[in-house]
């Protein structure tokens, strides 16, 4: 016959483990950085999954758990236990960032697509064979970033919003206070550098 005292452990100890993080979170909101460390430690690693799980690139990953972490830092003072457990509450903070990353991605090939001139060979030709040769991404992802600083200072810009920081067309225009017009040409005439600098690299 089992111990009926067992089965009422664990909801016992998942209703202290979630009292003990809203309170690391109430202390971490009180300006508590050690509070805060003690968030990492518990929550880094289910959060960094959670994350992978939607990226599926754990670098990437890593980069959206610093701003859930810096986010959590600014904005524990908010969080209301009455309305969920703390680490619900990361977690959602870390789902929608790492889809904002998708979407920030999908805004950079839509991009791409725009403007870049067919003679660049942007296709699926250049595309690894296997589909997951990262190792090659990586040092392509290197090679332009080398090439991107030897630009001219309004082409690096407007490509380095395009393609690292997801703006679009449009949002670039705006944020530069530009014509869209100026902007795209900017991006077209970066890009032929970026090819006669980068092509042989890769």
């Amino acid at each position: 016959m089992s111990d009926s005292s067992s089965i009422d452990a664990a909801p016992a100890a998942d209703d202290s483990r979630h009292a003990f993080d809203a309170e690391l979170l109430r202390r971490a909101g009180a300006g508590d950085q050690s509070a805060l460390g003690e968030l990492y430690d518990r929550w880094v690693r289910p959060l960094h999954a959670l994350a992978c799980n939607v990226l599926r690139d754990p670098a990437e990953s890593e980069d959206v758990l610093h701003d859930v972490f810096v986010t959590l830092w600014q904005k524990a003072a908010d969080f209301d236990a009455s309305r969920g457990h703390a680490f619900s509450w990361a977690a959602t903070l870390t789902r929608n960032r790492a889809i904002d990353r998708l979407r920030s991605r999908a805004r950079r090939a839509e991009l791409l697509a725009q403007a870049a001139p067919a003679d660049l060979g942007y296709d699926e030709t250049n595309t690894p064979a296997d589909g997951g040769d990262t190792t090659w991404l990586k040092e392509k992802a290197s090679a332009v970033r080398q090439a991107l600083s030897s630009l001219p200072a309004d082409q690096r810009d407007a490509l380095q919003l395009a393609y690292f920081g997801g703006l679009t067309q449009q949002e670039i225009a705006g944020k530069l206070s530009q014509p869209l017009g100026t902007v795209k040409a900017r991006i077209r005439r970066g890009l032929l550098k970026l090819r006669d600098l980068v092509a042989p690299q890769l």
